[in-house]
């Protein structure tokens, strides 16, 4: 089953072939990967990660799920959802395409995510934001994520903090 689970205006679903695209349009955006990797990614390297994400979908150790994010009504791309393993804890993330920012799909879509993940038998949740990322940080914080601590990734060179809900 490709549906994860839809909100009012999103359907979140498994990554397909034909979203290479949509989601090379978004990974090859610096804006979008500031915050996220650093640097935009190639059309190659943005086709490898999307298969390599594709296959791991079938693999029973996977605890790396990203999904994609749609418009419910248009089925247009407009972003992923991801839930992964980060040492022992569940980590959340989401990405959309700059032109779908300021438009409450963040909010939307990790507000969907909470309730999918508390109906599978998650307990707990954690999501890091890069402290200039105000608008991760302001949807986190309206969701009622507990801020943790501050942190530092050292691959971004970025000062993050870190949050958690409980579910």
């Amino acid at each position: 089953m490709s549906h994860i689970f839809e909100t009012k205006k999103l359907v979140v679903r498994k990554l397909i072939l034909s979203d290479l695209n949509k989601f090379h349009k978004m990974q090859s955006n610096l804006n979008v990967m500031k915050f996220v990797r650093g640097k935009a990614m190639t059309f190659d390297e943005n086709e490898k990660e999307l298969q390599s994400l594709i296959k791991k979908y079938d693999s029973e150790a996977n605890d790396f799920w990203i999904y994609a994010i749609e418009l419910k009504h248009t089925k247009e791309f407009v972003g992923t959802v991801a839930l992964v393993k980060y040492g022992e804890e569940d980590e959340i993330g989401y990405r959309f395409m700059e032109n779908f920012w300021g438009n409450g799909f963040g909010f939307e879509v990790v507000e969907g995510l909470l309730k999918y993940c508390k109906s599978v038998g998650f307990e707990k949740l954690v999501a890091f934001a890069a402290k200039k990322n105000i608008a991760s940080t302001k949807i986190l914080k309206k969701l009622n994520f507990k801020y943790v601590k501050d942190t530092y990734a050292e691959d971004l060179k970025l000062e993050e903090r870190k949050f958690e809900f409980k579910l």
